[in-house]
């Protein structure tokens, strides 16, 4: 009788699994996201490195000295430990992370705007008591844009009215404001010192989102072409909200880490960071199989650093508030080994 071993489902719930049932669901995620990427499964050997990974009955994994990756994080400075600054401080110090985020509560350019006098006062704080890079962040968040939190008619309220017309261009004039506000927070950041402007989740509102943050980066690129540019995505695949969106002549919606990636490196973006939802019915086993299937094939064309989204229900880490370590540490372990990742 084979022996249990204990892992996590993607709730973060604790399972005992067999050597073979964690096998079995590590081809079901790969087959399963092949065929919807329309990408190649993983191959045999990279699916025997992942099942010693994660038949491991070990409490923590990591990767071997020598091999370690940068650690960037989105959302740091949270005011856990006395103010945000002091934050980025402790995460710097205590937590090792190599380059951190300053960001405010409402994490949202449109929101940051009125606020943005008294972040980049932040940053020249952060700036001087830190070492390491620090950069500024918030989401697109193009759903702002739409009543009732804003001044564009809201296509969500559109489209199932039949109105397609209409819905799509709302978005085009969500677009144009955000494209907007994004330059006047980054021109404030730079302002102030800032190291680098991360654009989080971006695409969460699909194709006119995704399309935002490619503007924008290619509009902070020819102004500043030292800036460092983080383009993080949303999800796996960016949604057709609008559906006829290009860039440089490409349809947006539809694309998979593999264009999202070609997308990201022509806008002139310094880091790209692909996310994938996890299944929280699934195994953590099957979801890493299915994430890197996806992302592999980005790998492959990548001439940007590449930091993987590992966090809170992406990148095989389960949806729970606080991700227990088991999990995380197997999924970077495993995103570094056999996707040679730059970071996470």
């Amino acid at each position: 009788m084979e022996p249990r071993i204990p892992t996590r489902m993607g709730d973060g719930s604790l399972v005992e699994m067999t050597r073979s049932e964690i096998r079995a669901d590590l081809e079901a995620g790969t087959q399963l996201a092949a065929k919807r990427a329309k990408v190649p499964e993983l191959t045999q050997d990279e699916l025997d490195h992942l099942l010693d990974i994660y038949a491991s009955a070990a409490r923590f994994t990591a990767v071997d000295i020598g091999d370690e990756v940068i650690l960037s994080n989105d959302g740091t400075g949270t005011k856990h430990i006395g103010n945000r600054v002091q934050d980025l401080q402790s995460y710097e110090a205590l937590l090792g992370v190599d380059m951190v985020e300053l960001w405010q509560i409402d994490y949202s350019y449109k929101a940051i705007k009125t606020n943005v006098a008294h972040e980049g006062q932040s940053m020249k704080i952060a700036q001087t008591l830190l070492t390491n890079p620090v950069q500024y962040g918030a989401m697109p968040d193009l759903g702002r844009y739409s009543k009732p939190d804003g001044p564009i008619p809201n296509w969500s309220e559109l489209l199932p009215m039949g109105k397609i017309d209409e819905a799509r261009q709302a978005q085009e004039e969500a677009c144009e404001m955000l494209v907007e506000d994004i330059s006047f927070v980054a021109d404030a950041m730079v302002a102030a010192g800032t190291d680098g402007i991360d654009f989080d989740t971006t695409g969460a509102a699909g194709d006119a989102d995704f399309l935002a943050g490619l503007r924008a980066c290619r509009m902070l690129r020819e102004r500043y072409p030292w800036l460092g540019i983080e383009i993080g995505m949303a999800a796996e695949l960016v949604l057709g909200m609008h559906g006829q969106l290009e860039f440089d002549g490409e349809r947006l919606a539809g694309m998979w880490p593999k264009d999202q990636l070609r997308m990201v490196q022509q806008a002139g973006a310094s880091i790209y960071g692909p996310a994938v939802n996890i299944n929280t019915g699934k195994s953590t086993a099957w979801n890493i199989a299915r994430a890197i299937t996806l992302i592999k094939p980005a790998m492959e064309l990548a001439e940007i650093p590449v930091h993987v989204n590992v966090g809170m229900g992406v990148g095989a880490v389960p949806t729970c508030v606080y991700p227990p370590a088991d999990a995380t540490s197997r999924a970077s372990k495993a995103f570094v080994e056999i996707l040679k990742i730059d970071g996470y």
